[in-house]
C-alpha cells in the first residue's frame, strides 16, 4: 500500500440558510404580524481520528471537502433544516496546521478525536426575531452567515511504541520481518526502506506492542539531509528507541562511530530524543567479524549507560530476548511532558477591525470578523436592513476610524465584495 504522511486539503463549510421575511395571513386574523422563520445552519467539515487508518494516501486523490448550505427559513416561523456535516477520517497521530502560517490547530492522537476544520455558518434570522413591543411591522430578515473556508496541511506522526534507528542496511527491516507479520522490502542496497512500516510484536496472547521500521539515517539527517526530517518526525512519538548497529562492520564503518553519529543526529533534531529510553542491538552476530567488534562496542555502550544485546536478523537468534527486553522497557516507560504543540489560532476580539488603503480599485478597505460577517448577512435592498447596518457600523467605531484616516465624501470603501461611496452622516 502506498504510504503518504503529508497532505494539503481545502475545506469549505456550508453557509447558513437565509431568514424569511413574511407576515401571518389568515382569514380570521387581522393585521397578522411577522412570522418569518430562521435559516438552518450550514454543514461543517469535521476531521475525525480513525484507528483503522495509517496513511494519508486518500488525500492524494481527493483534496476538496465542501459541505452544503442550510435551508432557508419559511413562513409560519418555520426554521430551515440544518445541512449535514462532512466527516473526514484521518489516521491517529495527524497534526492539523494552517496552510499559510503553519500554526498547529489540532493534534488527533486518540480514536474518535475530532476537530472542526471549517464551521458551518449560522442561519439568518427571520423577521419574526426582530419584533419588539414598539416595532411590530419588521420587514427585513438576515441572510445566512457564510461558512468558513481555508486550506489546511495534514502531517502524520506515527504512533508506535518502538522505533528502529540506525544507518541504512544495518538490518532493521530484517528484524521487523522476523518478529512481526509485517513484510518490509529487504535488499542488499541502501534505502530499501523509503516509507515507515508498522508491525505488531506479540509477546504472548495478552501482551503486544507496535514496532516501526523507519528509513535509515545518514550524517546530517537532523538538518534535513537524505530522508532527514521525513524520518525523524516519525520517531518523536515512540516510547522506546531500538538502535540497530551492524557489529560486523560490513559497510566499512566502525560500530562505535555508528552509535555516536546516530545518537548525535537524534540529539540535534530534538533534545528529548537524546533522553528517550534506548536499547542497542548488535546485529549480524552470525558473521565471524562480529565477535571482536562486539567486545569493544559493549564496553563503550554500557559505559554510556545504555543496555546492549546480541542478535542476528538472518538466523533469528537473540531476537526473542530483545523483544522481551523491549516489552519490559515499555512497561517501565514514564510519559514525557507534551509541550511541543500549542494548538489553535490566537483569540481576537471579533469586533476588532482594520482600515487600510489599498490604492487599487478602492480608496479604503475595512477588514474585521464581525463587520465582514455583517455585510455578508445584510440585505441592502431593504431600507430597514440598511438602517440597522448603519447603526452597527457606528457602534463598532468604523465611522470615526474612517474620519481619522482622512476620508472625504465620495471616496470608495470596500468591505468583502461590497463597494460603496462614503457620505457624511
Amino acid at each position: 500500500m502506498l504510504f503518504t504522511d503529508r497532505a494539503r486539503i481545502y475545506v469549505e463549510a456550508g453557509s447558513g440558510g437565509d431568514g424569511a421575511s413574511s407576515f401571518r395571513r389568515e382569514k380570521y386574523v387581522a393585521c397578522g404580524g411577522p412570522d418569518g422563520g430562521n435559516g438552518g445552519r450550514g454543514g461543517s467539515v469535521i476531521l475525525v481520528a480513525d484507528k483503522n487508518l495509517n496513511t494519508l494516501v486518500d488525500f492524494r486523490y481527493r483534496r476538496k471537502y465542501v459541505a452544503r448550505r442550510g435551508a432557508n427559513g419559511a413562513a409560519k416561523n418555520c426554521t430551515g433544516a440544518k445541512a449535514a456535516d462532512v466527516v473526514v477520517r484521518v489516521p491517529l497521530g495527524t497534526v492539523v496546521r494552517d496552510d499559510v502560517t503553519r500554526v498547529p490547530l489540532a493534534d488527533l492522537t486518540k480514536d474518535g478525536d475530532q476537530y472542526v476544520a471549517a464551521r458551518g455558518g449560522r442561519g439568518g434570522k427571520g423577521n419574526a426575531c426582530y419584533v419588539t413591543s414598539t416595532k411590530q411591522g419588521v420587514t427585513f430578515a438576515e441572510k445566512g452567515e457564510p461558512g468558513a473556508s481555508h486550506w489546511l496541511r495534514l502531517e502524520l506522526k506515527l504512533l508506535a511504541d518502538v522505533g528502529l534507528v540506525g544507518y541504512p542496511s544495518v538490518g532493521k527491516s530484517s528484524i521487523v520481518a522476523q518478529v512481526s507479520a509485517a513484510r518490509p522490502e529487504i535488499a542488499a542496497y541502501h534505502f530499501t526502506t523509503l516509507i515507515p512500516v508498522l508491525g505488531v510484536v506479540r509477546i504472548d496472547q495478552d501482551s503486544s506492542f507496535v514496532i516501526a521500521d523507519l528509513p535509515g539515517l545518514i550524517d546530517g539527517a537532523s538538518k534535513g539531509v537524505g530522508l532527514g526530517h521525513d524520518f525523524l518526525r516519525h520517531i518523536e512519538r515512540t516510547k522506546v528507541i531500538l538502535h540497530v548497529i551492524d557489529v560486523a562492520g560490513l559497510e566499512g564503518r566502525d560500530p562505535i562511530d555508528d552509535f555516536e553519529k546516530i545518537n548525535n543526529e537524534l540529539k540535534l533534531y530534538s533534545e528529548k530524543l537524546s533522553h528517550r529510553p534506548q536499547l542497542v542491538v548488535a546485529n549480524k552476530m552470525d558473521l565471524p567479524e562480529s565477535a571482536e567488534n562486539y567486545a569493544r562496542l559493549e564496553k563503550y555502550v554500557t559505559a554510556k549507560g545504555y543496555p546492549i544485546m546480541k542478535a542476528s536478523a538472518a538466523t533469528g537468534e537473540g531476537l526473542r530476548d530483545v523483544m522481551n527486553k523491549l516489552y519490559q522497557m515499555l512497561q517501565e516507560y514514564k510519559e514525557e511532558s507534551t509541550d511541543e504543540i500549542v494548538m489553535g489560532r490566537p483569540n481576537e476580539d471579533p469586533d476588532k477591525f482594520e482600515v487600510i488603503t489599498p490604492g487599487e480599485d478602492t480608496d479604503f478597505e475595512i477588514k474585521g470578523k464581525n463587520i465582514e460577517r455583517l455585510v455578508a448577512m445584510t440585505n441592502f435592498d431593504n431600507d430597514e436592513a440598511t438602517y440597522r447596518f448603519q447603526l452597527i457600523w457606528k457602534r463598532l467605531g468604523i465611522e470615526d476610524a474612517l474620519k481619522a484616516k482622512g476620508i472625504k465624501e465620495g471616496q470608495s470603501v470596500r468591505i468583502r465584495d461590497m463597494v460603496f461611496d462614503y457620505k457624511e452622516q
